[in-house]
């Protein structure tokens, strides 16, 4: 009878055993994942504390404030970095540059973002370049000169030109590198993306790698090789057609349509420096451009015996008079001096439409439309052919992604075959064209790319 006593009262002990050494695990977890916490939060802490340090140490940095940041980020800054006007002749003065910082890690990779326009958009908590997670880096986006809040004053157009632009950068990986000590690499999207080649060619040493999304390389105002891209390569015969007999049709009819445009640019308070038939006569010359350079409409294009309030509503939609309004060049003008001065551009192709367009001739539009009347500016041929030795030369670890039909790659640059040079071209592909929406295969080729010329690991899903 006393052993069938004692047995629960052993299970009782046994059980309050158990269930003590239980308490004392769960307690010393809890303490563990405690001090794992503390600890993360520490170093985050410490890691917070020094960049913030370190960019308010800096001379050059005149204002530094942490804002809101993405939270792959430890944490983000945007600064205002003092840059000479001119690098070649410093007593011409100084401007203030908006450059976004995104910490990551000071040990780690920086992907260097030379922006070819304003970088609001970097100040966003959403915003996280697609090459900051493939390569767990830390994020730099700088503002080009010129633009968003980095204009100087007064303003003097003589100053931006593409070594300036170049020299700005070069000058703010210099101070960037006495923090971060990976790996960098410098990237930008079309005309950053030519920003991106400029800055390598004048200073290959700053970056270990360079991916240009979307680059042209434009040899005049009107380089002459997008006319005949748009009019033979994009889409299918047959969707080329139907675009080439929406354009006629429009512009067959102006009597019908230029009304209706008046109307539209009356509402949206657009003034311009071209007549309404001129700016009819553009809209039109424009919209195959505008429709391939991101693809998404042209399966939307209305035939045309459909109604006019119908054709009219789509041209609105792919080519809007904005474009050309002088309300519409606020913010961007910077850009069309740069492409009347180094950058180039693209013209039109006038000889289907020649007997309905109001204009004689689309030559030289763009300082017509696009720049002030007392601004004159003489196209450098030097810098494009420069800038094509460079790439047929370079040493440089360079890898170019462009859309197939996208009609910047009708100028886009020409790679040779070298082991330092990739170009991707994503078939059918638009100006929208990134590694991340890449096919299978060509994502792959990226990848081995990348781990090779970097010597880590990419990334990429």
């Amino acid at each position: 009878m006393l052993s069938k006593v004692r047995k629960p009262m052993v299970g009782l002990l046994s059980y309050k055993k158990n269930n003590y050494i239980h308490k004392i695990f769960s307690r010393m977890k809890q303490l563990v994942l405690f001090v794992a916490l503390l600890l993360a939060y520490s170093l985050s802490f410490a890691q917070e504390t020094a960049i913030d340090a370190f960019l308010k140490a800096q001379p050059e940095i005149k204002s530094v404030e942490k804002i809101e940041g993405n939270d792959f980020f430890t944490s983000t800054y945007k600064i205002m970095v003092e840059q000479p006007l001119d690098h070649e002749h410093l007593e011409k003065g100084t401007f203030l540059q908006r450059v976004f910082v995104a910490d990551k890690s000071q040990e780690g990779p920086v992907v260097f973002i030379t922006e070819g326009y304003g970088a609001a958009y970097a100040g966003s908590p959403r915003y996280v370049n697609e090459l900051s997670p493939m390569l767990g880096a830390s994020q730099i986006c700088v503002e080009h000169r010129y633009f968003g809040d980095s204009w100087p004053e007064p303003l003097n157009w003589d100053y931006l030109t593409v070594k300036n632009a170049a020299a700005d950068h070069h000058r703010i990986v210099q101070i960037m590198k006495k923090y971060y000590g990976g790996k960098w690499v410098n990237t930008g999207i079309s005309k950053g993306g030519q920003t991106v080649v400029y800055h390598r060619w004048l200073y290959p040493d700053d970056v270990d790698v360079s991916i240009p999304y979307v680059a042209p390389l434009n040899f005049g105002v009107e380089d002459g090789r997008h006319e005949p891209f748009i009019a033979n390569i994009p889409g299918t015969a047959e969707q080329r057609k139907k675009i080439l007999e929406f354009q006629t049709e429009i512009l067959k009819n102006r009597t019908v349509y230029l009304p209706k445009l008046k109307a539209f640019c009356e509402q949206q308070k657009f003034t311009f420096r071209i007549s309404m038939d001129e700016v009819l006569d553009y809209c039109v010359l424009e919209y195959p451009f505008a429709l391939w350079q991101w693809g998404n409409l042209v399966n939307q294009v209305p035939a045309a015996d459909q109604d006019a309030d119908s054709l009219f509503e789509h041209l609105m939609i792919v080519s809007n008079p904005s474009y050309f309004a002088i309300e519409g060049m606020e913010g961007i003008q910077s850009f069309f001096v740069q492409a009347a001065r180094e950058l180039g551009y693209y013209g039109y192709d006038t000889r289907p439409f020649k007997r309905y367009l109001s204009i004689k001739s689309a030559k030289n539009y763009l300082p017509k439309i696009f720049l002030p009347d007392d601004l004159k500016i003489r196209y450098d041929k030097k810098i494009a052919k420069q800038v094509k030795k460079f790439i047929d030369t370079t040493d440089a670890k360079i890898l170019f992604v462009y859309g197939g039909w996208d009609p910047w790659f009708a100028s886009g640059f020409e790679v040779p075959q070298k082991n330092n040079l990739l170009r991707i071209v994503k078939e059918g592909g638009s100006h929208s064209a990134r590694i991340n929406n890449l096919p299978e295969a060509q994502k792959k080729i990226v990848k081995q790319t990348l781990e090779d010329w970097l010597q880590m690991k990419v990334n990429i899903e």
